[in-house]
């Protein structure tokens, strides 16, 4: 980087298959910007549409994961007016949500410290969740007498359950790595120093993967509870017909067949 260029406050780089995107505003415990979230939502459509990323880990610089919206870059709103909230948070934070949701390759959060808010719910979005021990999870709408956002009442229930959900969200306490862990929030526990190299372990084996599989897979799994047993088989039968006509499921079949490891290209 050239002499006083400045500092980005997304870092992305696309590394054997991984496209790391990085929270970089770490004296503000990477609180997410209006800008910052624009960023990430372009850099999640890309990775989707890119045949050489086939895995995407969103983690962040310094102590924070992310402390939640900051919302003094966003544009102006002037006076508002009914609907103005609700048109708000449908573009903003739910779209930004929806974003990692709807991304067609695996999602990977690497929480290295405090995830709040819209952080918080940031994490829960990804498919994956790996946590330092030094990680908080916290439902701190209703510190600042907010209603939760971001999907925040859509993710929870789903991950932990109604009552746990409205636990965290009623009283707002934070919760610790092992905790989240053993809630179900977080998949692995890993010491600080080792978040990074895990993260990397996890996504580079993802991105030697089937990628068209996985997000296949991971559309029907996200599909799951909310459709019935009949629209969850058919979507699956048609998953798996769109799925045969890809080159790694053919390459799958043919290295079982050939008792040999599959070669998978993400095509």
């Amino acid at each position: 980087m050239p002499i006083g260029a400045p500092v980005s406050d997304v870092l992305h780089t696309v590394e054997n298959g991984v496209a790391w995107i990085t929270l970089n505003r770490p004296e503000a415990m990477n609180a997410v910007t209006w800008d910052q979230r624009e960023r990430i939502i372009a850099l999640l459509t890309e990775a989707s549409a890119d045949p050489d990323v086939r895995c995407v880990v969103v983690t962040a610089t310094g102590r924070g994961f992310c402390a939640g919206a900051d919302l003094r870059g966003a544009p102006s709103t002037g006076d508002l007016v009914a609907g103005d909230v609700a048109r708000m948070i449908r573009l903003g934070a739910q779209r930004f949500i929806g974003a990692v949701m709807d991304c067609e390759k695996p999602v990977i959060a690497a929480v290295n410290g405090t995830a709040a808010g819209i952080g918080a719910h940031l994490a829960f979005a990804c498919d994956l969740v790996l946590a330092a021990d030094s990680a908080r999870f916290i439902e701190v709408f209703v510190r600042r007498g907010l209603v939760p956002d971001g999907g925040g009442a859509y993710l929870l229930p789903r991950l932990i359950g109604p009552r746990r959900a409205k636990e965290l969200m009623f009283f707002g306490d934070a919760v610790g790595a092992a905790e989240a862990k053993e809630m179900g929030l977080v998949n692995r526990v890993v010491p600080a120093d080792e978040l990074a190299k895990t993260a990397r372990d996890w996504a580079e084996r993802l991105a030697q993967g089937p990628t068209r599989a996985l997000a296949l897979t991971k559309q029907l799994v996200n599909a799951s509870l909310d459709v019935d047993r009949s629209a969850a088989f058919a979507a699956e039968a048609t998953a798996q017909e769109i799925n045969m006509t890809t080159r790694d499921a053919q390459e799958g079949v043919a290295s079982f067949v050939e008792r040999r490891e599959a070669r998978y290209e993400g095509r």
